[in-house]
C-alpha cells in the first residue's frame, strides 16, 4: 500500500487487519471481535477512561503523575499495579517487554515461564500479547484507574489491538518516536504504515462512540535533544494520527534541564500542536501534554538522583503539563523495584502540590525560548510538507532521508546522525554542528553565536568534547560539562 497521509477507507482497514490479527501466536480470539469490544468499551466508567481523566486535569491546571512499571507474570503485574494506585498514582502504565516489542512472542513466552520458576521476572515488562485478552483484562478489572501501554515497538498493530479490547484506553508510540529511537534497520516508511493502522483502529472506536488516546513518545532519544526536533515529530506524529480519526491526543516533552527553555518548549509543544492541528481540519482533537522528568544519566546515590526527580518536578508543575511520568531514585541501577517506583511518585506530587497555585510568570529568556523555539519548528515543517509535496507522511519519510530532520544519538540507519547538539553558557540545548537540517542561515548562527559565547567564557574549542561533556554532566552532579573532561 502506497503512504500517504489520507484516513485509511474502512475496506482498506479490515484486509489488514485480517493479516494483523493471524498473527497473533495464540490464535484468534472472539474478544478482538469489534461487537464483543465496542459494547465493553462503552461501559468502561468514565474515571477509567483515560482521555476523560486526562481533561479534568487540563480543565482544573493540575498535573497528573504516571510512573513506568511491568513485570513478567500477571499476579505479580497486578500486585505491582495496585501498589502504584496506594501510592498515590493518578495513572497506571504497563510497561512492555522488550521481546514483545520486537514481536519476539516464543522468546517472551520463555520469559513467563522461567520467571514463574523463579518466582521473579526475568522479562524488563508485561507481555501483553501472550496474556491476549482475557489476561490483559485481568489488569484492567484489578485495578481503579485508567490504563496506558508505553513500551517502544515499532510495529505495534497487535499489541494495540489487545491492549484497547482490554480496556486499556490509551497507548504510547507512533511511527517515527518509536522507530528513530528504538530501531537500526526498520524503515520510516514501514513504521509510519503500521501506526497509521494503530490510529485507524482507534478511529474506528472513535466512529463508534470510544475515545481512545494516543500518546506520542516525546523524548526520542533522551539525550540533548533539541526541543525543535522533539516538537517538530510530535506534531507530525498528531497530525498522523488526527488524519486517521484520533480525537485525545498527548504530545510530550523530555526534560532538557534548562527551566526557562523546558517550560517555553512544553508551552511551544501545545500552542503549536493545536495551530497545526486546527490549520489541517482537526480542531476539535484534544490537546494534552505530558512532561517526562529526566531521561538521560541518572547519578547513582540516590538522595541525589530524588533532588533530579524533584528539579524535574518544579518544572512540571510550573509548566502546568497536564501529566507527568516520573522516575525512582534507583534509576541508575537498573529496573526500580515498586517501592523505589512509589518513592518517586510521592516525591513528585509533594512538589507538584507546593506548586499547585503558583504561576510561572515568564520573563525575557523565556520568551526568547518560546519564540525560538517555534520558529525552529516551523522552518523544518515547511520543509517536510515542501518534501512531501502537500503530504505530510511521505515529506516525514523524506525528511529524515535527507537529513532535514536529524535525531541525535539515533540508532537507525534511517536517520542521518550527523546533528550534534550541545548546551550553552545558561544549560539551554543548542547545536553545535548541523549536518543538513532544515534551519535557515539566521537559525543557524542564533545557535553559532550561543555556543561560541560560551566557549570564550570557559576558554575551551567548541568541538565534540563539548557534547561528550554535557551527555555526563547531569549524572555527575551539573547541567552543563563544564569541568567532565578535565
Amino acid at each position: 500500500m502506497e503512504l500517504k497521509n489520507k484516513k485509511w477507507p474502512e475496506e482498506v482497514f479490515f484486509r489488514i487487519r485480517k493479516e494483523v490479527l493471524s498473527s497473533w501466536p495464540t490464535g484468534s480470539s472472539p474478544d478482538l471481535d469489534f461487537e464483543v469490544s465496542v459494547p465493553f468499551l462503552k461501559r468502561i466508567p468514565k474515571e477509567k477512561n483515560f482521555a476523560s481523566k486526562l481533561l479534568e486535569f487540563e480543565k482544573e491546571g493540575r498535573t497528573a503523575v504516571q510512573p513506568r512499571a511491568g513485570v513478567a507474570t500477571i499476579e505479580a503485574h497486578i500486585e505491582l499495579m495496585r501498589y502504584l494506585e496506594q501510592a498515590g498514582a493518578d495513572f497506571l502504565p504497563t510497561t512492555i517487554d522488550s521481546y514483545t516489542r520486537q514481536n519476539r512472542y516464543r522468546e517472551a513466552e520463555n520469559g513467563i515461564q522461567e520467571s514463574r520458576k523463579l518466582g521473579r521476572s526475568l522479562l524488563n515488562g508485561f507481555p501483553a500479547v501472550n496474556y491476549g485478552v482475557e489476561g490483559c483484562r485481568r489488569v484492567f478489572e484489578a485495578v481503579h484507574l485508567p490504563l496506558q501501554a508505553r513500551h517502544g515497538t515499532p510495529d505495534g498493530r497487535l499489541l494495540a489491538e489487545i491492549v484497547f479490547a482490554s480496556g486499556w484506553t490509551s497507548n504510547e508510540g507512533g511511527g517515527i518516536s518509536y522507530n528513530i529511537p528504538y530501531a537500526k534497520s526498520v524503515s520510516l516508511e514501514d513504521t509510519i504504515k503500521y501506526w497509521q493502522y494503530v490510529d485507524r483502529l482507534v478511529g474506528f472506536f472513535e466512529e463508534h462512540g470510544i475515545r481512545i488516546n494516543r500518546e506520542p513518545y516525546g523524548p526520542l532519544t533522551g539525550t540533548l535533544v533539541p526541543p525543535s526536533i522533539s516538537n517538530a515529530v510530535a506534531i507530525i506524529e498528531a497530525l498522523l494520527a488526527a488524519e486517521q480519526g484520533v480525537k485525545s491526543i498527548t504530545v510530550g516533552y523530555g526534560q532538557g534541564g534548562n527551566l526557562n527553555q523546558d517550560i517555553a518548549a512544553l508551552h511551544a509543544l501545545r500552542d503549536q500542536t493545536k495551530e497545526y492541528l486546527a490549520a489541517s481540519g482537526h480542531g476539535d482533537v484534544e490537546v494534552t501534554t505530558v512532561f517526562h522528568q529526566w531521561m538521560g544519566g541518572f547519578p547513582q546515590d540516590e538522595a541525589e538522583a530524588l533532588g533530579l526527580i524533584s528539579y524535574a518536578s518544579v518544572t512540571g508543575g510550573l509548566a502546568k503539563a497536564t501529566k507527568m511520568i516520573t522516575k525512582s531514585p534507583s534509576e541508575s541501577v537498573g529496573i526500580p523495584t515498586k517501592e523505589a517506583n512509589a518513592v518517586g511518585i510521592k516525591a513528585s506530587k509533594f512538589v507538584l502540590n507546593l506548586l499547585q497555585d503558583q504561576k510561572f510568570a515568564g520573563n525575557e529568556a523565556y520568551l526568547e525560548e518560546y519564540h525560538q523555539i517555534k520558529k525552529e519548528v516551523k522552518c523544518l515543517l515547511d520543509h517536510v510538507f515542501i518534501m512531501g509535496a502537500g503530504d505530510l507522511a511521505v515529506g516525514a519519510v523524506e525528511a529524515f532521508r535527507n537529513g532535514i530532520i536529524d535525531v541525535p544519538f539515533s540508532p537507525s540507519r534511517y536517520n542521518a546522525g550527523k546533528m550534534l547538539p550541545a548546551r550553552d553558557r545558561e544549560g539551554n540545548i543548542r547545536i553545535l554542528e548541523f549536518g543538513n537540517i532544515g534551519f535557515t542561515e539566521e537559525i543557524k548562527e542564533y545557535h553559532r553565536n550561543k555556543i561560541k559565547e560560551r566557549g570564550r567564557i570557559e576558554g575551551r574549542e567548541t568541538d565534540f568534547q563539548l557534547t561528550v561533556a554535557d551527555v555526563y554532566a547531569v549524572s555527575r552532579g551539573c547541567l552543563i560539562g563544564r569541568d567532565a573532561t578535565r
